[in-house]
């Protein structure tokens, strides 16, 4: 039987074809939000970096501020150059984990604030750049490994802790004050600048290998780190960070200050290149031309690919309303019913039953057959469409060859 009219399929198997085909991926996706949410639980923790007092993991020193916590002395955490400066107030140490990560005016602003004020500043293996503003006349040397180094120097907090570990960076003074502490090569990676006249000193730590938890219980690295920053009430401890509006490098030039002149006018002719040849190949803007398809395909051959569809689709709910809808607006014009009220019940199922040849097809059976639910399975589908062939072939033959409009297909 040819079909040439397509209805819109039941809500409820419409929603269940809808279920069957997208429960897959709604599926993965709630295992994947599910999955999220378990691993945002876990790590849920805070996280915190190297030599971060806060931080328990190996690389932290967060067993330090425990030791100095026990002997009375404050530990506060700052991530920028303002709040390190406007936190080193007199009588405060104050520890820069990493000052070779500063800018030129961060470091000024550090300088400025504890020139003047009594109180130590710990740098942690300075470069060139800090010692300039920290420390003018020290020369950085070489570096060398980290090992179990005395003190040979007369420094009461290295005297008192013995052997710590220490290397890294070392430092070259001709100040007579110094204190040179844990040589290496002969030059120190302990160096203490008292500042002439005021109470107040500076000190540079070529590592900072001996402040970390895993480090803090060997040789004397707990009593050197000890006496070394708790030598005040206050404990300032600034951890430079990305995220400081001031750690902006001035007049640092740009990714386009980077391109060479000749490079901005060539790309500006590749732009203008490029236009053009849009322009050129683009299409014209004017009405639609008609054109003839290449292949006719036959009717009969679209109805079969449309079946072969449903039917991969197990669609049995949309090909029968197809079947019937088809069968009722071909039915319509031969009773006599209007082509607005083929698909009436009350309008279209009297007009059947008048013209039918045999009077045993009951109005229920009828409607049933017309209106009635899908079917269960493909047998009851096949079923269905012999009985809609076998209705239609039993109107009147007359009135079936009789002058008709032809129906809207």
């Amino acid at each position: 039987m040819t079909t040439a009219t397509t209805v819109t399929a039941a809500p409820g198997a419409t929603a269940r074809r809808l279920w069957a085909r997208s429960r897959g991926l709604l599926l993965a996706l709630l295992l994947l939000v599910v999955s999220g949410l378990v691993l945002a639980a876990l790590q849920s923790g805070e996280q915190y970096g190297r030599l971060d007092p806060r931080s328990a993991d190996r690389t932290g020193s967060r067993a330090l501020a425990q030791l100095l916590s026990a002997h009375g002395v404050t530990t506060g955490v700052v991530t920028t150059a303002e709040e390190a400066a406007a936190a080193a107030g007199p009588h405060t140490t104050l520890l820069v984990a990493d000052p070779d990560v500063l800018t030129a005016d961060q470091l000024a602003t550090l300088s400025t604030a504890t020139a003047h004020t009594p109180g130590r500043t710990v740098l942690l293996a300075p470069g060139p750049a800090s010692l300039q503003l920290f420390a003018p006349g020290v020369q950085a040397g070489p570096a060398l490994t980290n090992a179990p180094r005395r003190p040979a120097c007369s420094l009461p907090a290295a005297r008192s802790a013995g052997d710590a570990l220490l290397g890294g960076v070392r430092y070259e003074t001709t100040a007579p004050a110094a204190d040179r502490c844990y040589p290496g090569g002969g030059l120190p990676t302990l160096l203490r600048l008292p500042a002439p006249g005021t109470d107040r000193d500076t000190v540079l730590l070529g590592s900072p290998d001996f402040l970390y938890n895993f480090h803090l219980a060997e040789h004397g690295n707990a009593s050197l780190a000890l006496q070394l920053l708790g030598a005040h009430e206050h404990l300032v401890w600034y951890l430079p960070s990305v995220s400081d509006p001031s750690s902006a490098q001035d007049n640092r030039p740009g990714l386009l200050d980077l391109i060479p002149s000749g490079w901005n006018w060539a790309l500006l002719q590749l732009t203008i290149a490029a236009v053009c040849a849009a322009l050129w190949r683009a299409r014209r803007l004017g009405p639609l031309v008609p054109e003839r398809l290449p292949v006719t395909v036959p009717a009969a051959e679209t109805t079969e690919g449309h079946a072969r569809l449903y039917e991969q689709a197990h669609a049995r709910d949309r090909a029968c309303a197809v079947l019937r809808s088809a069968v009722r607006t071909r039915l319509a014009p031969l009773i006599g019913v209007p082509p607005g009220h083929a698909h009436t019940p009350d309008v279209l199922l009297p007009a059947i039953q008048a013209h039918l040849t045999t009077t045993t097809t009951p109005a229920a059976d009828l409607h049933a057959l017309l209106f009635g639910p899908a079917p269960a399975d493909d047998k009851a589908l096949v079923r269905l469409a012999d009985q809609l062939d076998a209705l239609e072939n039993s109107i009147v033959p007359q009135e079936r060859h009789a002058p008709r409009e032809h129906p809207d297909r």
